[in-house]
């Protein structure tokens, strides 16, 4: 088996495991709480204003295939070593850093690392943390809407 085959099939274990176990998490993040992909690119896009730090705190091999131009990976959220990876990277920040995070692996009340990575980030005291809904997965509801992307680390 090709590496590539491996982790494709190792991410769609996960998927399903996390589907299992926290299905509904992410519906849990009040509406206030969430932005929608053409407002995040109209402030990506605008030549002015406060841009956010966009984390992908989802699974490696999807941010590998196609993520927001700009965004980091901070591991996936779903797991403990994702989650102390995010820690790391946000730790230093002031807590009115204007944070936006997104996964994108599968439909959103099934996404195993949304919920944790939003909990994470208001239990440390940040202020200004939105989630990106992704309502289907990335490819629906990012790509396919001719929203920019990027590949690779």
């Amino acid at each position: 088996m090709t590496l590539k085959r491996r982790n494709a099939v190792l991410t769609m274990a996960a998927l399903l495991l996390g589907s299992l176990n926290l299905s509904a998490q992410a519906t849990q993040i009040p509406a206030s709480k969430l932005i929608q992909p053409d407002e995040l690119v109209k402030l990506l896009q605008a030549p002015k204003g406060d841009k956010p730090l966009v984390l992908h705190v989802g699974f490696h091999v999807l941010y590998l295939q196609a993520h927001i131009p700009g965004a980091e990976y901070a591991g996936p959220a779903g797991e403990a070593a994702g989650l102390q990876k995010l820690r790391a990277r946000i730790e230093s920040l002031p807590r009115d850093k204007f944070i936006v995070i997104y996964c994108g692996c599968c439909p959103w009340d099934h996404c195993p690392s949304v919920k944790p990575a939003d909990d994470l980030l208001r239990s440390m005291g940040f202020t200004n943390v939105r989630v990106l809904h992704i309502a289907d997965n990335f490819g629906t509801d990012w790509r396919d809407k001719g929203y920019p992307t990027a590949k690779g680390e």
